[in-house]
Formats: C-alpha cells, sequence, structure tokens
C-alpha cells in the first residue's frame, strides 16, 4: 500500500500548465443552468482558477432542505465546460453518482466528509471507478479521525487509481469556535508526513463558514504548503440555495488570490541555507536538552509515585494539575508564550506522569496480589 500511494500522480499530471497552487471554486450548489454558466463565464476571468465545482447532489444533516438538483444539474457542468474551457467536478456519494458523472464526462470527482466516513460506501465508489482513469480528491471525514482518511484513499489506491488528493476542510466539534469546522492542522500535515507525493488542498470555505475568513484560513493552508484551495463561489451569494454565508463572488475570489502570498517549500540560496543550517542546530540542541529535563522529570516522577503506593494516595491530583497548569501559563504570558501552546504541552505532560503512577500503582497491587 506504501509503494500505491507514493507513486501517485503529481497534481501537474492532471492539469497541465498549473503554475502555483491549484484553485478550484464554484457554487457550494448547482441551482440553475443560468447561475453555473454565469459563474463559470465569471471565473473564467480570474487565470488562477483551473477548475469548476458545483454540487449536484448535496448530502444534508436534516431532510426537508435543499439536496440538489440531482442529475439535471450534469448538462450544466457539461455546458460549463463546453462555453469557457475549465474542467468541471462534482461530488459524488454512491455507486450510481459515479455511474452518472462519468456518463456526462465530469473531469474531477470528489468525495465529501460524510461519505469519508462510511467505509462501505467508499468502497462501492471504488468498485465504480475501477479501471476509470479519472482524478479523485478525499474530503476528511467529519470526524477527527486520520484512520478513516487514509482508508479512503488507500481503498481508491487498491482499484488502480493514481490520480488521487486529499482536501482538508476541518472536523466538527461539539466545541464553541470561530470556525465551522476545527481545522486541526495537524491532521493534514501528519497526513502529508507520511505520504509526501499525495497532493493535499484546502477548503476554507467549510472550514471557516464565514466569508469574512477566508482568507486568513486560505493564507494559512498556504503557508503550510498545502497545493491548493477549494472556495466555494457563487454570483449571488446571499441568496444561494445552501451555505450562503461561506460563499464569496467571483470578485472578492479575485481579491482574496491576489492578497495570497505564496512561498516555496526551498530556494536555492547558498547563504539562506547556511544560515537555517545554523538556526536548526541551535533548535537541534535545544531539543535535546527539552528530552533530557523531560527525562530527568520523569524520575522525579517515578519518586512521588513511589511515595503515593506507600501512602495510599490516587494517582490522580486534579487540584495540583490544576495549579500546574496556572503556574506554566502565566509563566507562558511573561515568557511571550502563546498560553494555549503551553497548556496543550503540559496536559501532554501531566497525563504522561498520570498514566505512569497509575502502572506502577497496578503493578504494585499486581504484586501484593502475587504474594497474597
Amino acid at each position: 500500500m506504501q509503494e500505491m500511494m507514493n507513486s501517485l500522480q503529481p497534481i501537474s499530471s492532471w492539469l497541465p500548465d498549473l503554475n502555483g497552487p491549484l484553485v478550484i471554486a464554484g457554487p457550494c450548489s448547482a441551482e440553475s443552468e443560468s447561475q453555473v454558466l454565469k459563474t463559470a463565464q465569471a471565473l473564467k476571468q480570474i487565470p488562477q482558477v483551473r477548475l469548476l465545482r458545483a454540487g449536484i447532489w448535496k448530502p444534508r444533516t436534516r431532510p426537508n432542505t435543499f439536496e440538489g438538483v440531482g442529475e439535471a444539474g450534469l448538462p450544466w457542468l457539461k455546458l460549463a465546460r463546453q462555453e469557457t474551457g475549465l474542467p468541471v467536478s462534482t461530488e459524488v456519494a454512491n455507486g450510481r453518482h459515479v455511474e452518472l458523472a462519468l456518463k456526462y464526462e465530469v473531469d474531477v470527482l470528489w468525495i465529501g466528509a460524510r461519505t469519508t466516513a462510511s467505509p462501505f460506501a467508499v468502497q462501492e465508489i471504488a468498485d465504480a471507478l475501477k479501471g476509470v482513469d479519472i482524478p479523485v480528491l478525499v474530503k476528511n471525514p467529519i470526524n477527527a479521525d486520520l484512520a478513516l482518511w487514509l482508508g479512503a484513499l488507500e481503498r481508491l489506491a487498491t482499484v488502480g487509481l493514481t490520480k488521487l488528493g486529499a482536501i482538508h476542510r476541518g472536523f466538527s466539534s461539539y466545541q464553541t469556535s470561530k470556525y465551522r469546522n476545527l481545522p486541526l492542522w495537524k491532521i493534514p500535515m501528519e497526513l502529508e508526513r507520511r505520504f509526501p507525493n499525495l497532493p493535499l488542498i484546502c477548503d476554507p470555505s467549510h472550514i471557516a463558514g464565514a466569508r469574512s475568513m477566508i482568507y486568513e484560513v486560505s493564507q494559512k493552508a498556504l503557508d503550510l504548503g498545502m497545493q491548493g484551495i477549494m472556495i466555494e463561489t457563487h454570483p449571488d451569494p446571499d441568496n444561494a440555495l445552501s451555505d450562503a454565508q461561506q460563499q464569496v463572488t467571483p470578485a472578492r475570489l479575485q481579491e482574496i488570490i491576489k492578497a495570497l502570498a505564496v512561498r516555496t517549500p526551498s530556494v536555492d540560496s547558498p547563504g539562506f541555507q547556511q544560515e537555517l543550517d545554523e538556526l536548526r542546530g541551535q533548535i537541534d540542541r535545544i531539543d535535546h536538552e527539552i528530552m533530557e529535563a523531560l527525562s530527568h522529570r520523569m524520575q522525579v516522577v517515578h519518586k512521588i509515585g513511589d511515595a503515593k503506593v506507600r501512602h495510599g494516595v490516587t494517582a490522580l491530583q486534579v487540584k495540583r494539575m490544576d495549579q500546574i497548569i496556572q503556574k506554566q501559563m502565566k509563566l507562558a504570558e511573561d515568557l511571550d508564550l502563546r498560553p494555549d501552546y503551553v497548556q496543550d504541552i503540559y496536559r501532554t505532560v501531566h497525563e504522561e506522569s498520570v498514566r505512569t503512577q497509575t502502572e506502577m500503582m497496578h503493578q504494585a497491587g499486581h504484586d501484593v496480589g502475587n504474594k497474597a
């Protein structure tokens, strides 16, 4: 499987002459022929837009909401491609969708977050695509599960697809957040670490949930080295039939694209490379000191665990945990460190301490039981 994923084709093989990040744009939903054509004609005037997107089938959370026009919208996409030359893409959620999309010569397919979360549905799509040479983009599942995301990609690779890409659209959460879907950037970054040949694209529309944040999320994605963005674009966003608040006009899309700073993963400059090597050397030495400090800390944790075992004290001391975190967050502010960053670190450190002491107590009880 590793070999299959490493042999994936780059985006430039799907879309020749791609210069810079891939920009995919178009309405959340295809609502009418005139709407699709008006959008496509406006996007054609933006050179960076290389792929027109539009939802034909819209899996909605609740019934009695707009769920797309269905097959009736596929000829609109085909006509849009004929009139503008833009390749077209749409979401598929089952084998029948795949058959219809191929019938109307859709250029690129994507699998939505709800479908990615269902291995049975992904397998049905994979079976329908066996022997078909078409690019397929896979959105992350709605829940923060890297294995599900990776599993969907692997199912498609197994049937012979080599033009695969991943779309990061954020993850649902019960937490209150400024985002519609939490970015949790570390998850797509881990996917990229495991499979550096896998094209990774960001969907800032679904992460943000509000058009005012599209630029911010797009820039973050490019800063992390993602190879493209998918932005929902509508000629009249406020009156869109779905996800109105997160769609932008073609004019606003053009402004966003012009404002984005595109960075490269490396630069051919001996001076820069020498400076970078020196700074990374400093980081390596600091990391070594951190590891030694963590090792020393764990030695003390073991001594505390021994004392707790002897005196019959529980491993978890909630009050102590809160004291540690509050103290370190105050220190973080004094040292100009982001408190949330320090809080995440110390929660992990403390959880490992509790886990270690719990195992010590379990072992002590096991030893006593054996003696009895």
